[in-house]
């Protein structure tokens, strides 16, 4: 298939995805009334057939489809207010509470101190979330005032950290931001964007395959849960990639070192996942980064902590509770096994020996790739219901290039709406079957990579010279000449030495004028991409 042909293909792709995507988000334009999940399901063959396509297109035309496509997804999924989420309503109360010259820790939203601050827009009846005058009375305590609002959880405290409190208030700022939801939604949008062009420009300084920032890009999880529902993991995202970026590149460096973990720890203030990369970048200057970071993150927490006290902790706590975390019951696969309290015992020593093995082994030059599994290790354990936790692990999979890590970003949505009729399988499976298809994924995954990579190692016989005649004793030959044997790259690959042997043909000087070729044996070892796109096809060596 030549280039253009490929890029006609990808356009195809990308322009069925965007409409699926504005499917999903706008039922009035769906007169099948399909429900999400297929529609969502159709997205992810879109967007992985546009990927597969892309892996042979140059670069240059790779970048501009790769940023295009990119904001046509975010376009179509700002095209309508929120589908699959509210919790960009709470996003917006709290930065009206804040413009308010209110800590947002403070009260929970229904409480009669921030009566004065409700409008139409989130308090009218009708809407989902009611305190009645009956619950009101009776939680004295609480202060509550009655009324009906979009926002969920109205008698709870906040559960975001301070930078996404920070990020709520700048955004209310915006045009209408206080009366609509398309304000947050596109600045999402722009952040998902701009991300895009961060790992574009950070992969070019790495010395990676820019084009893997499509799995970034053009994922439905990025459109849906950054254009359309707004979730502010996708900052936590935006500022946990620049971290990792600038560890990688340090090199032991104080000053790059301690910017790295300023940004990791700002990111983990703006939402707790971007905490499950720390064990990737402490190999290297571990104090450095663990003091810059918990610098960064008391720092953005003390305003809050002299306002309003331990208030700051937020719905944290309760959030477990309700999501049966505490009581052990929350385990999709685990509690398969065991439930209670042995169930969240294995559940820490599980995520605790994967971030044991990541801390020993993993690859400072490249923390994404610890990081990644140690985020598809939790998301396999906690069997969340909230699709939009995979958004850090798109990420991770784009700076890393293995795609099949996405399967834990598709199985999220099926978690989220394991509704499928006839075909629903029992309650407690589903789960189950949503996170551990996932791991079956990336399990075979990783047995065609190691099967490829110990084909490639296998020897590759080179003809030696023929024999000369017998010479009189000569002089040892000099040392044979460095060779260096290149292997033809792919993109989206990952690197894996093989040892080959290389003929090398030496004259040696001697006293009588006879001619010797000695044939001399160098073992070179020579890096070869191993494609995951092509892994049946071999690498052609060019020496």
């Amino acid at each position: 298939m030549n280039v253009k042909v490929r890029v006609v293909a990808i356009c195809l792709a990308l322009s069925a995805l965007a409409g699926l995507v504005l499917l999903v988000v706008r039922p009035s334009v769906n007169p099948a009334h399909v429900r999400p999940l297929p529609l969502i399901a159709l997205a992810w063959i879109a967007f992985l057939t546009a990927a597969w396509l892309l892996r042979k297109v140059p670069v240059r035309t790779a970048v501009v489809l790769i940023l295009l496509g990119g904001i046509g997804m975010q376009i179509a999924a700002v095209s309508a207010p929120p589908r699959l989420s509210d919790d960009l309503y709470r996003y917006i109360w709290d930065g009206r509470v804040q413009a308010a010259g209110i800590d947002p820790y403070a009260y929970v939203p229904a409480a009669a101190q921030l009566a004065g601050l409700r409008d139409e827009f989130l308090w009218h009846r009708g809407h989902d979330y009611c305190v009645s005058p009956a619950e009101a009375r009776t939680h004295l305590a609480a202060d509550l005032a009655p009324g009906c609002t979009v926002i969920n959880r109205p008698t709870v405290p906040t559960i975001y950290p301070p930078v996404a409190e920070a990020y709520f208030l700048g955004v209310h700022y915006l045009p209408a931001a206080s009366k609509s939801t398309t304000p947050i939604q596109a600045a999402t949008a722009l952040v998902a964007v701009l991300i895009t062009v961060l790992l574009l420009f950070g992969l070019g300084r790495l010395g990676r395959d820019v084009r893997m920032a499509a799995l970034w890009s053009w994922c439905p999880t990025v459109a849906l849960e950054a254009g359309n529902n707004a979730h502010v993991d996708v900052v936590a995202v935006g500022i946990t990639a620049a971290a990792l970026m600038v560890l990688a590149s340090a090199r032991g460096r104080t000053r790059p070192t301690v910017l790295g973990g300023v940004l990791l720890g700002l990111a983990i203030a703006t939402k707790v996942t971007p905490v499950l990369t720390v064990p990737a970048v402490l190999r290297r200057r571990w104090m450095t980064v663990a003091i810059a970071a918990g610098s960064a993150f008391l720092l953005v927490y003390t305003p809050h902590v002299l306002s309003v006290g331990g208030k700051v902790i937020g719905f944290l706590p309760g959030y477990l509770q309700q999501e049966g975390y505490t009581s052990g019951t929350r385990f999709g696969i685990i509690g398969l096994v065991v439930t209670g309290k042995l169930a969240m015992a294995m559940a820490v020593l599980i995520l605790a020996a994967v971030a044991f093995a990541v801390l020993q082994f993993s690859d400072p030059d490249r923390p994404w790739q610890g990081a990644l599994m140690m985020t598809g290790a939790a998301l396999a354990v906690t069997t969340p219901h909230y699709e939009w936790y995979a958004l850090l692990l798109a990420m991770l999979v784009a700076l890393d290039g293995r795609p099949e890590w996405l399967a834990f970003a598709a199985g999220a949505y099926y978690a989220a709406e394991p509704n499928l009729g006839r075909y629903t399988i029992p309650n407690r499976l589903h789960d189950a079957v949503a996170y551990g298809l996932p791991i079956v994924v990336v399990a075979v995954g990783w047995l065609v990579r190691e099967f490829v990579r110990r084909r490639d190692v296998e020897p590759v016989p080179v003809p030696a010279a023929p024999a000369a005649p017998a010479a009189p004793a000569a002089p040892a030959a000099p040392a044979a000449p460095a060779v260096t044997v290149v292997a033809a790259t792919s993109p989206f690959a990952a690197p894996i030495t093989v040892t080959t042997p290389v003929a090398v043909t030496t004259p040696v000087a001697v006293t009588t004028p006879v001619a010797v070729t000695t044939p001399v044996a160098v073992t070179t070892p020579a890096a070869v991409a191993a494609p995951p796109w092509e892994l049946a096809a071999a690498d052609e060596l060019r020496v």
